[in-house]
């Protein structure tokens, strides 16, 4: 990891130096407190350049006109370095996140799928001939938008910027990607990557800075064709309204409050593993985070008491220890609101059956860091805040229900509506509850489980659009509709022709 960090525009590492007057900011390691390294913040200039560049290379046609396969060829090359280097950007982002080393490992060790399942993708892309009344050919074919934004988020840094670069690459597109200021620096390593496997300058740009310079700025420009966020869903409805105003598509995944249903038939065991698992992972920094358990009253203490015991024994600390099962949480900000969010429960009834707080016997060179515990709450009920708004963090409510529909009516109490879990023994059951829940992602049997095939995406406050699979590459395109007249002979309409349409 380098000392400062630039942008990266029209295939230059602009690294810049502290002494020439621009501004920066601090990336931190949440973990001790300590500076990692200083960014520099972009401003609107940086950013009107970054659009400039991929507008030019758009136009040269270098990437959006190159053969499918080839592209295929470059994405499949960037995977392969990425695999290689998967080690490396692992430590940037358990540095720059928290998160326990072991867990990035894991987590980075598939994300190169992303972009040989990208590849495939655009070699498989295919128009289609629809049905035309008369002599004629209509045909359909993609093309892709030209300059799109994508803005990334702190949680999964690199798994997250690739999910998005992949498909808007595959299909033809140059991106100006804007990472969250609080772990920009693995999406700058991808976009090295993809350049060194040979993505052409100017097609992919990051540029870096504050959501509300860098971010509206990126956001606003008339230039940009579709805009792709990950982040909160106020910043949601911000961002849409910008795009709005430009008559740009977007596709946006925002908050979550994932419902976990455990019904009275579930293997208990099996299902307190997935569950904690959901619950736990990434410090519970996760958009489908396992949050509401809503359990069966039957099992509720069963269940309870092992969940209890598997989050006391999670050991939590030095991210970068192999032995650390959760690391920190990514920033002083958002353990703020983790903590406001927990004293609410207290104040409004609920128990502090685990955690609640920051962890016992935490090492001394970890005492400035941004540390919480696993936590459980029981006697949770619908009105209370922790149940309805998203706590990103290591906090799972309880809640019991008796009958099936009162599991049903308690899961869909939410305005989000992004993941959900079923765990039952019935395969009848199963399929019937998840039919039922409003949820773009329900698991069954297992939670936080994803693929670069399978769809990813919210209802409700939880977003629009669709990441993953034929959806997302479909969204980074346009239809063009073309009408050919297969006849010899043409039609007057103001000499006596019949036809209009």
């Amino acid at each position: 990891m380098k000392s400062c960090y630039g942008h990266f525009i029209d295939g230059v590492d602009d690294v810049g130096t502290l002494e020439d007057g621009r501004a920066t900011f601090d990336v931190e390691n949440p973990a001790t407190g300590e500076t990692l390294c200083r960014v520099i913040a972009g401003t609107e200039e940086d950013v009107i350049m970054a659009v400039g560049a991929a507008k030019r290379a758009f136009e040269s046609g270098i990437w959006s006109e190159m053969h499918p396969r080839d592209r295929a060829r470059i994405l499949n090359k960037a995977a392969a370095l990425l695999r290689e280097r998967t080690d490396d950007i692992a430590m940037i982002e358990s540095l720059s996140t928290g998160r326990s080393l072991k867990e990035m490992k894991a987590q980075l060790g598939r994300v190169p799928e992303w972009l040989e399942h990208a590849g495939a993708l655009a070699v498989g892309l295919e128009g289609s001939v629809t049905p035309f009344v008369g002599p004629f050919l209509s045909y359909v074919r993609r093309k892709p938008l030209g300059v799109v934004a994508q803005i990334t988020p702190w949680n999964h840094p690199l798994l997250i910027a690739t999910k998005k670069v992949a498909p808007a690459l595959a299909a033809g597109n140059c991106v100006v990607m804007k990472p969250s200021e609080i772990a920009p620096i693995a999406v700058m390593e991808l976009a090295q990557i993809l350049t060194e496997a040979g993505v052409p300058p100017g097609v992919i740009n990051v540029v870096n800075g504050m959501g509300p310079a860098t971010g509206k700025a990126l956001c606003e420009s008339s230039e940009v064709s579709k805009i792709d966020l990950t982040g909160g869903t106020q910043t949601g409805r911000a961002v849409c309204a910008a795009a709005g105003y430009n008559l740009k598509p977007v596709t946006a995944e925002l908050g979550g409050k994932a419902p976990v249903l455990v019904f009275e038939d579930a293997d208990v065991e099996r299902a307190i593993n997935g569950i904690a698992f959901g619950a736990f992972v990434a410090s519970g920094q996760t958009c489908i985070s396992a949050a509401r358990l809503i359990v069966a009253e039957s099992i509720m203490d069963q269940v309870v008491s092992g969940l209890v015991n598997k989050a006391k024994g999670i050991v939590v600390g030095d991210p970068l220890d192999p032995h650390t099962q959760m690391g920190s949480i990514a920033c002083k900000r958002q353990l703020d609101h983790i903590e406001a969010l927990v004293d609410s429960a207290r104040e409004e009834g609920a128990s502090i059956l685990c955690g609640g707080g920051r962890p016992e016997g935490l090492d001394q060179s970890l005492s400035a860091g941004h540390f919480y515990a696993p936590t459980i709450l029981g006697n949770v009920t619908p009105n209370m805040r922790v149940f309805q708004e998203e706590i990103f963090g290591p906090v799972l409510t309880v809640t019991c229900f008796r009958t099936e529909e009162e599991a049903l009516s308690l899961a869909n109490d939410c305005e989000f509506g992004l993941g959900a879990a079923v765990w039952t023994s019935s395969v009848a059951r199963a399929h019937r509850v998840a039919h039922k829940i409003e949820a773009g992602i329900v698991w069954i049997n297992d939670h936080h489980k994803n693929d670069p095939a399978s769809p990813w995406g919210g209802f409700k406050d939880s977003g629009m659009g669709k990441e993953n699979g034929w959806e997302s590459l479909h969204a980074y395109t346009k239809t063009q509709s073309i009408m050919v007249n297969l006849s010899d002979t043409g039609s007057d309409w103001f000499g006596g022709g019949t036809r209009y349409s």
